[in-house]
């Protein structure tokens, strides 16, 4: 039976989110609003307070102060059907590995009832674990695993879709399939809420998305505009890169200068570019290669945290305080 307040209203709204533990301010006053039709990144390093946000959100754990809505539905006060709609995994989808994946399925769709046993084909199909349904799940790769754990959440027929941390752990071509699954999941029109600590994912995936630092939010709201925010930035290629960073550095309003594989890279306003592209001329350098380049999701939340981005595009982050046992958000 349709709901006609889950119709209208937008899946996840947080005002004022809060998390203590003792004199720990693990989430503090957070704000979220995530759209129809989103794939939204929640972003932020390890102990930055988004598992806690997500499991305030599914009503795992009660908040200290402020509410949170998914459809309309406030999980404190609305209980299981607020989650009508809703499905995910915090941390980690858990499993019985000494049974199939198909078997596993079976299990959860009768605790869901209805006709989700009837999905189960469908979304092993959906998620490419077609052919290995019949095979016990503690013979699973990783990424194995956390596709079974999507084809889970896809038993609810979702419109919202939460995945906490769903690339973590995967190699290459892991989150490659990962990646790919969740395009096709929100061209089918499911609102996807990506938890995520890696950069390049959520840059590639996400149409918006909110920045958490230390429990608070420092940005919310569409990645274009975030990346604009950035600096009008350049790419450059030339006949005499040499020549052209000396030229380049003596201009004002030409800032960052700097030369990589790509070639020389800088920011500045279209007056100052005007003026430097007659400086080159006058220089005797040729340009080859004159474009305009957004900041990228790794630069910006550098300068938004100062957390600085390991080797993998991941972010340095402290362990969250324990939330208690882990449960699925069924």
């Amino acid at each position: 039976m349709s709901d006609p307040v889950a119709e209208e209203a937008q899946p996840v709204r947080a005002r004022g989110l809060v998390k203590r533990y003792s004199e720990v301010v693990a989430v503090d006053h957070v704000d979220l609003n995530v759209r129809r039709g989103d794939v939204y990144g929640f972003l932020g390093p390890n102990g930055a307070g988004k598992t806690t946000t997500l499991r305030m959100a599914l009503g795992l754990i009660v908040p200290s102060d402020g509410a949170v809505e998914l459809f309309g539905r406030d999980p404190m006060r609305a209980g299981a059907r607020a989650l009508r709609g809703v499905a995910g995994f915090v941390e980690a989808p858990r499993f019985y590995p000494y049974l199939s994946a198909r078997k596993n399925l079976e299990l959860l769709a009768a605790l869901d009832g209805g006709d989700a046993r009837a999905a189960i084909g469908e979304a092993l199909e959906t998620v490419e674990l077609t052919p290995r349904a019949g095979h016990r799940v503690g013979g699973y790769s990783h990424g194995m695993r956390q596709r079974l754990g999507i084809a889970a959440a896809l038993l609810r027929r979702p419109q919202l879709l939460i995945l906490d941390e769903p690339a973590t752990g995967l190699d290459p071509a892991g989150m490659r399939d990962m990646r790919e699954l969740i395009l096709r999941l929100a061209a089918e029109g499911i609102t996807v809420l990506l938890s995520s600590h890696q950069l390049p994912e959520v840059q590639e995936l996400c149409n918006r998305v909110a920045i958490v630092n230390r429990g608070r939010v420092v940005y919310e709201g569409a990645m274009s505009d975030l990346r604009r925010q950035g600096g009008a930035g350049y790419r450059m290629r030339t006949t005499d890169d040499d020549r052209a960073i000396a030229i380049a550095r003596e201009q004002d309003g030409i800032e960052r200068v700097a030369r990589d594989e790509q070639g020389i890279g800088f920011q500045a306003d279209e007056h100052h570019v005007g003026a430097l592209t007659i400086a080159l001329g006058a220089g005797g350098v040729g340009i080859l290669s004159l474009a305009p380049e957004l900041a990228s999701l790794e630069d910006l939340f550098f300068r938004l945290t100062g957390e600085a981005p390991t080797a993998d595009g991941g972010l340095d982050g402290a362990a969250p305080p324990s939330d208690g046992t882990l449960v699925e958000a069924r």
